[in-house]
């Protein structure tokens, strides 16, 4: 999913969850869709793809999470934008994270339309792969830059593991879904992932509180609604893959919070965007999936979701995550959905119907009240 990035810890436990959101005492990866945000920014990790929704509370990549943060916090190297852009950042902190902000909700809101606009000449598949391979090698050769910790043969492994599912079949599965269903209402579904992470803690042993399975149940009515008065079967499959990709993000950020990622949060970051690309990209070419001609909008919407949609926006999210509390760096979630249904409204002529403005706030009150029993659960409120 743009879709993009990045967590928290384990689900059923009372330490520290997810990633391609951050690690530390900050929302657990079961109920965060990204990696989540650290609870102490110094010790926060990787991202999520909005498109796939960064993610949010560990080594999070639109999201990518790490378990063992506070063992490795002394060999971690403070996370700064970088120094040397083409233009002038703000001087101040407070100006560097409202830029963050802005850049993360406007890119990975706008992503949606981009994916939408490159799948006139992408297979949907080989589009999620090569726009997260490239985008991976990129963020690699910053994170080298930096001295990074080095990770292992298992951590690379396990980065891999976690990509493929955050990365490769989560995005997969959006850009299927997005060549008939409509981009606001594939961001708002995409919403949900912290409803499956609710659903995914459960079924490893967590106990869920009633009110977080009342907001299960909120955010199912609000993707019924969400469908009402378009039953055609093409609709009726591609809500069900995006559901799909929601579900495939979900269990891969509970995946990166019980696995050992790479300490460094761009590197994980990086091996977790570029490997989930790669293997996305395998399975693209060996389904038959072939770009048979390529046209000049839908190329220019690759190079966006490529440069800005992936490398930019996970480094302003990585940003975040060590600089402010893990509400502020989820935000996104709340914001993404809204800025993609006004972009398909007003650059491609999408009907914002009473249904989706109903369907829109209830899930978003869902996701809401996911993340108030979360943060309630592990005493952040």
């Amino acid at each position: 999913m743009s879709t993009p990035l990045p967590p928290p810890r384990s689900p059923d436990s009372d330490s520290p969850p997810l990633q391609l959101v951050p690690s530390q005492p900050q929302p657990s990866a079961d109920v965060l869709p990204f990696p989540r945000p650290p609870a102490d920014a110094s010790s926060a990790l990787p991202l999520h793809s909005p498109d796939t929704p960064p993610d949010v509370s560990r080594n999070v990549s639109p999201g990518v999470t790490n378990p063992q943060a506070s063992a490795d916090a002394s060999k971690r190297r403070p996370f700064n934008l970088p120094r040397h852009f083409p233009f002038g950042l703000p001087a101040t902190r407070s100006g560097r994270v409202a830029l963050a902000l802005c850049v993360v909700y406007l890119v990975w809101g706008s992503t949606y339309m981009a994916v939408h606009l490159s799948l006139e000449s992408f297979p949907p598949l080989m589009l999620s792969g090569l726009r997260n391979f490239f985008a991976g090698i990129g963020l690699f050769i910053f994170a080298a830059r930096r001295d990074p910790v080095w990770p292992t043969f298992a951590e690379v492994r396990n980065a891999a593991a976690v990509g493929t599912l955050l990365v490769g079949l989560s995005s997969g599965m959006l850009a299927f879904g997005m060549r008939t269903v409509e981009t606001g209402t594939a961001a708002v579904m995409v919403a949900t992932v912290p409803l499956f992470a609710t659903v995914i803690a459960a079924i490893a042993g967590r106990k869920v509180a009633k009110g977080e399975w009342i907001a299960v149940g909120l955010g199912l009515i609000g993707i019924a609604l969400l469908n009402h008065g378009d039953p055609s079967s093409g609709s009726t499959a591609g809500s069900l893959a995006i559901l799909c990709g929601a579900l495939f993000w979900a269990a891969g950020s509970f995946l990166a919070g019980r696995l050992k990622l790479p300490s460094d949060l761009l590197v994980s970051t990086a091996l977790q965007i570029s490997l989930g690309g790669a293997m996305a990209t395998v399975v693209a070419w060996v389904s038959g999936e072939r770009i048979v001609s390529m046209a000049f909008t839908p190329f220019l919407a690759y190079l966006y979701l490529m440069l800005v949609g992936s490398m930019a926006a996970y480094v302003a999210y990585a940003y975040l995550i060590r600089h402010t509390s893990p509400i502020i760096a989820s935000s996104c979630m709340y914001v993404n959905p809204v800025v993609a249904v006004v972009i398909g409204a007003l650059f491609l002529g999408e009907v914002i119907t009473k249904w989706t403005v109903m369907a829109t706030l209830i899930i978003l009150a869902s996701v809401a009240l996911s993340f108030w029993f979360d943060y309630k659960r592990r005493g952040l409120v």
